[in-house]
C-alpha cells in the first residue's frame, strides 16, 4: 500500500511527465511551422529567378526570323544586334548570367497576344498602345523608331518626294504592324484600298521585287537592311514617313499582370539612366537611321 507521501511523489511525476510531453509536442508543431515558414521564406527570397517560367532561366521569344539590325545573322544567342544585346544587358541587371538566357521563336501577334506563354519576355519591335496595353504589360520604351518607305530604283514612284505621291501606290505592310495605320491615314488620306497585307515582311519584300506591289512600309533601320542585303532587288529607300515617330516608343511585352513586370522595368530605367541603351542604339542602329530623307507631306 503506498504512503501519501508516496502518492503525492507519483502525481508529480505525471505532472511532470504531461508538461514534458506537452512541451514536446508544442516544439513539434513549432518545428514544423517554421520549416513551412522557412520554405515559404525560401521560395520568396529566390526574387526574380524564382518567377520565371523555367525556375532560374529567363526565357526570351523573338521573332521567326529576327532580322538585322535587330537581330544579327537570326542568331539572337550571340548577342549581336541591337535587341539581342539589348536582352543580355537587361538580363545582367535582373541578375540572369548570360548562359541562363534561353531563346525561342514566336509570331508578331503572338508578342501581345492575352493568356499564358512559354515565354517571360517578348522582343521584336512592338510598338506601345492603349490596346495592346489592355492584353499584355509593356517594358519602359527602348526605341522610337520611324516608318520608311522602300521601293525600287526603277519603279515609277522612285523619284517621289512627298506622301501624296504614293498615293495610288500598292503599298505592302506586315500583319498586325502600325505601319498599316500610318500608310492609311498619312499616304492614302484614310482610305485602306491600295493596302497590301502580308505575314512578314520577307513576304512583302518579295511582293515588291515581283511587282505584285509598288512599295513596301516597316520601321526605318529594317528598311534600310532590306535594301543592304537586297532583299529587295535593285532597292531604294525613298524616305521616312512624317509624323511616325514612335511616341510612345518599342517595348518588350510581358503577360499581362506578370510577376516579372516590376524587375523590368526597374532594369530598363537603369540602363536607360546609366546610357547603356544610348549606347547599344549607336552601336547598333545608327548606320540604319541617319542620312534618310524625310517625304514631305
Amino acid at each position: 500500500m503506498k504512503s501519501i507521501t508516496d502518492t503525492a511523489i507519483s502525481r508529480r511525476q505525471a505532472i511532470a511527465l504531461g508538461a514534458s510531453a506537452f512541451a514536446t509536442l508544442g516544439l513539434a508543431a513549432c518545428g514544423s511551422s517554421n520549416s513551412s515558414d522557412s520554405g515559404s521564406s525560401s521560395k520568396k527570397s529566390g526574387g526574380v529567378k524564382s518567377l520565371t517560367h523555367t525556375e532560374g532561366k529567363l526565357t526570351v521569344a523573338t521573332g521567326n526570323p529576327a532580322y538585322t539590325p535587330w537581330v544579327i545573322d537570326d542568331k539572337p544567342q550571340t548577342g549581336k544586334g541591337f535587341e539581342a544585346a539589348l536582352v543580355y544587358a537587361l538580363a545582367d541587371k535582373m541578375g540572369f548570367a548570360k548562359k541562363d538566357v534561353k531563346w525561342v521563336r514566336t509570331t508578331f501577334d503572338e508578342a501581345y497576344a492575352p493568356g499564358e506563354h512559354d515565354w517571360d519576355l517578348n522582343i521584336q519591335q512592338v510598338s506601345i498602345n492603349s490596346d495592346r496595353k489592355k492584353a499584355v504589360d509593356f517594358s519602359p520604351a527602348y526605341f522610337r523608331p520611324t516608318q520608311a518607305v522602300v521601293l525600287q530604283k526603277s519603279s515609277k514612284y522612285a523619284s517621289a518626294t512627298k506622301c501624296s505621291d504614293l498615293a495610288d501606290a500598292n503599298i505592302a505592310v506586315m500583319v498586325g504592324t502600325t505601319a498599316y495605320d500610318y500608310v492609311k491615314d498619312i499616304i492614302k488620306g484614310g482610305k485602306d484600298e491600295g493596302i497590301s497585307i502580308f505575314d512578314d515582311n520577307s513576304a512583302a519584300a518579295q511582293a515588291v521585287t515581283s511587282g505584285q506591289c509598288d512599295a513596301l512600309v516597316t520601321d526605318t533601320p529594317q528598311a534600310v537592311y532590306m535594301v543592304q542585303s537586297k532583299q529587295i532587288d535593285d532597292g531604294l529607300v525613298v524616305g521616312q514617313i512624317p509624323g511616325t515617330e514612335d511616341k510612345e516608343g518599342l517595348g518588350i511585352t510581358l503577360a499581362k499582370n506578370s510577376p516579372l513586370t516590376k524587375y523590368v522595368k526597374k532594369a530598363m530605367d537603369a540602363l536607360t539612366k546609366d546610357g547603356t541603351v544610348k549606347k547599344l542604339q549607336d552601336k547598333w542602329l545608327a548606320e540604319y537611321t541617319t542620312d534618310i530623307p524625310t517625304l514631305k507631306k
